[in-house]
């Protein structure tokens, strides 16, 4: 447990707490706060947390075992894979209120929504499928084939592909969005969990929970996507065992890019240039997954052992509070601007 980072920095805490100011016509506006989502795995729910206050706002019922979850481009509608349910649950996001829900497939763990949010393509972990779903129509426009146990989702910038990992074929799979065929598969270490683009798409990265290992491709190999190098951990003080990625995020510059450890309680910081970590930040126990606030200030970590999330100072590279939410949080999401 970390919870008393919340009080290392009350002075910065008084600052994110107050509110930013514009003028406009000659009044002064109060900055729009955006929220954060947080699905909680055994809870069934969704926790809203204010990012300018960091105080919670609601919490509400989001389906058997929600895990993950997304938003719309334009903030609207709230994506929560309740896998128990077999399906995607759509919500108001800012109401809250259950709107409908989209046909996933079963399990439905991991999804990753086109730039334009027309699509949603979601992995499907009990019958080793990639479903695509149109999110307009509510209709399913394809199911794909993949490896067993298929996790972790990625569309690359360009949309030209869509990535699947699967856990136990250890696999990274290409699929072009021109006719969901797999063009490619590459080989990585045991477990992959997550997967990542760079902003420019140059580079993916694939994280290994089990094989301790984020895996760095090349995007733009003579053939296609080639494995170039994997990146490992070392903790002092900390089990090789323990050091399990999964969750990550990378700035929009392409300079930093932030890996979840799990049990290791710690979010690692890699330059992505010399593809080296360069820092440990200890956050909640068993970290899960991360996401930025949209003017990439903070950077969110959920943490399910510890049933909170952790606020890192992406500038600074440390953590400064961490915030109760419910049980085992999951995922994490944030409205855009």
């Amino acid at each position: 447990m970390i919870a008393d980072l919340s009080f290392l920095n009350s002075a910065r805490s008084l600052v994110i707490g107050a509110c930013a100011f514009g003028w406009l016509a000659g009044a002064v506006l109060p900055a729009q706060a955006n929220k954060v989502f947080v699905s909680n795995e055994k809870g069934n729910t969704v926790t809203v947390v204010d990012s300018e206050t960091w105080e919670v706002l609601t919490e509400f019922d989001a389906g058997n075992r929600p895990r993950g979850i997304g938003i719309s481009p334009d903030g609207s509608h709230l994506y929560v894979c309740a896998s128990d349910d077999d399906s995607i649950k759509v919500f108001n996001a800012e109401t809250y209120e259950f709107l409908w829900s989209l046909p996933s497939g079963p399990d439905p763990e991991l999804f990753v929504l086109s730039p334009d949010g027309s699509t949603l393509y979601v992995s499907n972990e009990d019958d080793n499928l990639v479903t695509v779903v149109d999110t307009a129509k509510k209709t399913v426009v394809a199911e794909v084939p993949v490896g067993v146990e298929p996790e972790g989702m990625a569309v690359s910038p360009d949309v030209r592909f869509v990535v699947n990992t699967s856990e136990t074929t250890n696999m990274a799979h290409f699929i072009a969005t021109e006719d969901y065929k797999i063009k490619h598969n590459i080989l990585v270490d045991q477990r992959p969990r997550y997967a990542r683009f760079t902003n420019d798409g140059t580079t993916l990265f694939v994280s290994s929970e089990i094989g301790g290992t984020v895996s760095v491709i090349d995007m733009l190999g003579e053939t296609g996507p080639e494995l170039v190098t994997k990146i490992g951990f070392e903790v002092p003080g900390v089990q090789p065992e323990w050091l399990q990625p999964v969750g990550m995020r990378i700035t929009s510059d392409n300079k930093w890019l932030f890996v979840a450890l799990g049990p290791a309680n710690r979010v690692a910081v890699i330059d992505v240039e010399k593809r080296e970590v360069e820092k440990y930040i200890l956050v909640g126990q068993r970290v899960w997954q991360l996401e930025f606030t949209p003017d990439e200030k903070y950077l969110l970590t959920t943490n399910g052992n510890s049933n909170d999330i952790t606020v890192i100072d992406v500038a600074e590279q440390e953590a400064i509070r961490s915030i109760q939410v419910g049980q085992q949080p999951w995922g994490v999401v944030v409205s855009p601007k």
